[in-house]
């Protein structure tokens, strides 16, 4: 062979893996389908590393948030998704937010550059029978390969939904009724002067309408076998949480607290009162050119989309760079089929690693492949796997990933700190901080302790 290890899927979870390998001096062949004829329903480009969903990492607080520790974590283990992702980064807050297609292009420029990397545009149609491998094809996996999955695993795949929030020409914005501020004027060194969002703020009447007109659209409609297909929380169609009360969105994604309206002030409110609701648009690119809809992944129809969402005050004449879509996800049971460390029970030689291993999120799944991939090497350069403590973000999603999960109700998992061993000894106030703490000591040990393993 002309590699010492094979990864199917060049996604944030593949790319991660494969830069962690070579890295550590193993000769990788990435193999991407996209850019080989084939494509999913979700990408739009052949570039390595595509966000198809959100812009944004999430919190970037590690002293106080889990994905935040996460991301800690990683840029401590050579993270080329945090590298990159600090290359593409821009305003959002406490958040960790990049220009999308500076992070793909940073993402395949390192591994395309890599001596020890061979990136194949192909599509495989089915688990390798001999040699190490990783597949981390993620949620949209091609149907032979995902066919040849089920075979092996012996286990009917699970699936949720997954939905695309639309993205907004800024120029198109009426800034002469939206605003820019952060909630609660909350500023990183990456954010803009003024704030990261921009705010469009609804009355109790347009808030209702609004309201009404999410239930009344016309949706999507699903086939036979997407019937009975569970959403994931953290990805849910805003329509969807819209039905499920009037005020479930203002006290979500539309939640107007610790945003001051200046164009509506009075004396006791010299500062601008708070909306009844607020739509709130994050920068998607570095130019600032781009503005997603925070929150608004849906499955309305195209039209409805367009109509219903220029009622939105400020947004009366949005031109739309891309609306919102719907795809199905797909995953397997891990706590029944992978052991310890990401190998299918049924056959060792094949590693799982991202989305498809039941992790939610962008951060996550990268997670997850960078340490299928120090598990990997590990492996090829004969020395023992000696895990991440568990009371780390890493730690704690590989082993709900990997056995802490029940089984029978497995669903795909962001990282939190429910996952990791609790601290009922300390009052609610300081467990974040806690957890946090506890976190970075232990995972320091353990990077002491693996040496050369984690370098």
């Amino acid at each position: 062979m002309d590699h010492d290890i094979h990864i199917v899927g060049g996604g944030l979870a593949g790319s991660e893996a494969a830069w962690q390998l070579a890295q550590r001096g193993f000769r990788v062949r990435l193999s991407e389908m996209r850019g080989s004829g084939a494509t999913t329903p979700a990408h739009q480009t052949d570039t390595l590393a595509e966000l198809v969903c959100s812009n944004s990492f999430r919190s970037d607080d590690d002293e106080r948030n889990a994905v935040g520790l996460l991301h800690h974590e990683m840029r401590r283990l050579d993270s080329l998704v945090m590298r990159a992702g600090e290359a593409a980064r821009v305003p959002a807050g406490s958040a960790m937010a990049v220009d999308r297609d500076a992070f793909a292009c940073e993402v395949e420029q390192a591994l395309s550059a890599h001596p020890s990397i061979t990136v194949v545009r192909e599509r495989i149609d089915a688990l390798p029978a001999s040699g190490p491998t990783i597949v981390a094809t993620g949620p949209l996996t091609a149907e032979g390969l995902a066919a040849s999955i089920v075979t092996a695993t012996g286990q009917d795949k699970l699936a949720f939904f997954d939905a695309i929030a639309p993205i907004v020409h800024r120029d198109s914005i009426d800034m002469d009724i939206c605003w820019i501020q952060s909630r609660w004027n909350k500023r990183t060194d990456a954010s803009n002067e003024e704030g990261d969002y921009i705010n469009c703020p609804m009355t109790r009447d347009e808030y209702l309408a609004f309201h009404r007109g999410l239930i009344d659209g016309e949706k999507t409609e699903f086939r036979e076998w997407e019937a009975n297909t569970p959403y994931f929380d953290g990805c849910m169609p805003i329509e969807v949480m819209a039905a499920r009360g009037v005020d479930t969105l203002r006290f979500g994604p539309m939640k107007p607290v610790g945003l001051d309206n200046p164009r509506d002030t009075t004396p006791e409110f010299p500062q601008g009162r708070w909306p009844y609701a607020v739509v709130q648009l994050r920068q998607d690119n570095k130019l600032g050119t781009l503005w997603n809809m925070v929150g608004f992944q849906t499955k309305l129809k195209y039209a409805a989309q367009i109509e219903l969402f220029r009622t939105i005050p400020g947004l009366a004449n949005a031109e739309f760079a891309r609306l919102g879509g719907l795809h199905r996800n797909t995953f397997l049971n891990s706590p029944l089929v992978l052991d310890q460390q990401l190998r299918l029970k049924r056959a060792d030689h094949i590693r799982f690693a991202g989305q498809i291993t039941g992790c939610e999120g962008y951060v996550e799944s990268a997670a997850i492949g960078l340490l299928a991939g120090m598990m990997a090497a590990a492996e090829l350069g004969g020395r023992e796997w000696v895990p991440p403590p568990r009371s780390s973000a890493c730690g704690a999603l590989l082993s709900h990933i990997t056995g802490d999960a029940e089984a029978e109700t497995f669903q795909p998992m962001n990282v939190n700190f429910g996952l990791f061993p609790p601290l009922h000894e300390v009052g609610k106030k300081q467990r974040k901080e806690a957890y946090t703490a506890r976190a970075k000591a232990e995972f320091g040990g353990w990077l002491a302790q693996t040496g050369s393993l984690a370098a």
